[in-house]
Order: C-alpha cells, then sequence, then structure tokens
C-alpha cells in the first residue's frame, strides 16, 4: 500500500508494483531549485511514485539523475517510472508519450499519455496499466493538444480500462471533481515542481474523495 493509503495495483505486467493515487512528473525547466531537492521534498511530503521526463539530457547524464531519484524512494518503497520509449530498455517502469512504440520486451508496469477515446483505445488494446489523460484544465505545459477537457470532457473519456490520471493543470481543489469523473488518481507536474510543499495537500484531497 503505498504511503497515501489508496494505492492501486497495476496487473497486466510481471511483477507489477502498485501505483498511489498522486503521480509526480518531473520537469526541472519549472523546478523551485535543483530537481534533485524538489522530489527529495516531494517524497517527504508523502509522493510515492516519480516519472523521471527530462527527454533532452543525454542518456548518461539522464541515467545518473535516475539513480539519485531511486535513492530518495526505495527507502520508502516509492516507484520511479522512466518516460520514453528512448533509454527505457531494463527498466521495471516505463511512460510512454502517445506516439511512442510499445517496448518489444514489456517492463512490468507500462503507461501511456492520451489525449483522445483513439489513443485511450489503444493504451488499453496494448495492456497499458495506466494512461494519463491530458489537458483536464489550461496549463502551458500542454501546448497543442486541443481545448482543456474540463471534467465533463474527461469523464466522457474514461474507460474502466486502463486506470485513468487526470493531468494537465490540476490543483488540489480540482481532485474531486477528476475523481468523480472516474479518473483513478491525478498527475502532476508544474505546481509541484514550483511548490513541493503541495504534496500534502493533493494527497489529502486525494484520501477525502476517494473516501
Amino acid at each position: 500500500m503505498s504511503a497515501d493509503g489508496v494505492g492501486i495495483s497495476a496487473s497486466n505486467g510481471p511483477r507489477a508494483p502498485r501505483l498511489p493515487r498522486l503521480l509526480v512528473l518531473t520537469d526541472r525547466s519549472q523546478c523551485a531549485g535543483p530537481l534533485v531537492e524538489v522530489v527529495a521534498a516531494a517524497v517527504r511530503g508523502g509522493a510515492r511514485a516519480v516519472v523521471l521526463r527530462e527527454k533532452d539530457l543525454p542518456d548518461a547524464e539522464r541515467d545518473h539523475l535516475a539513480g539519485q531519484l531511486r535513492a530518495l524512494l526505495d527507502p520508502v518503497g516509492g516507484l520511479l517510472i522512466r518516460a520514453g520509449a528512448a533509454g527505457s530498455e531494463g527498466c521495471d517502469a516505463v511512460h510512454l508519450a502517445a506516439a511512442d512504440p510499445f517496448p518489444a520486451a514489456r517492463p512490468a508496469l507500462v503507461g501511456r499519455s492520451c489525449h483522445s477515446r483513439q489513443e485511450l483505445l489503444q493504451a488499453r488494446t496494448e495492456g497499458c496499466d495506466y494512461a494519463m489523460i491530458s489537458p483536464v484544465f489550461p496549463t502551458p505545459s500542454k501546448p497543442g493538444y486541443g481545448p482543456a477537457l474540463g471534467p465533463a470532457g474527461l469523464a466522457a473519456l474514461v474507460t474502466a480500462r486502463p486506470p485513468a490520471y487526470a493531468l494537465g493543470g490540476v490543483r488540489p481543489a480540482d481532485v474531486p471533481g477528476c475523481l468523480a469523473a472516474g479518473a483513478r488518481g491525478v498527475a502532476v507536474m508544474g505546481p509541484i515542481m514550483r511548490d513541493p510543499g503541495l504534496v500534502p495537500a493533493y494527497l489529502g484531497a486525494l484520501e477525502e474523495a476517494a473516501a
């Protein structure tokens, strides 16, 4: 069980780890300080799953960063997910962009970003363990993906499988509406990168909305 008390089990892959309802995505360009320090603060606040993006970094630098983040997550039973098909060989948990090819050797956990019903159906056919649906609310981090879905648009896309995470401009106050729309959790990047002290507010909102 994750630290937020609402872990869900990803069931399609071998040795599939448990996913908490809060996924934290990295973006060092938005960080309030060094990325590792920001993630450390988020973990101290209760975050137990981090999606390492930073796909512009050379593989060696990204591997080193992954090792630093694992050192933060492993002692608390947390999970590091590598974003992108490139450089994911041998990783236990991978998050794919909508256009990324599915790994030939299936990791224990695979998620995919989705912006339409067609992409969600693809993720389901592939047996993805979860999907991130975006953008739910207006955010500068998701240009080019059309207008924000809002809770109603999110509800129109959510299907039973794979479990959906709402992404894009989600604030703690938005959590009840996202879960009411059918999302199993929320994925947050900018707000937590800028202020990792928000993690307890997200976890509290998730626990209350899921109760």
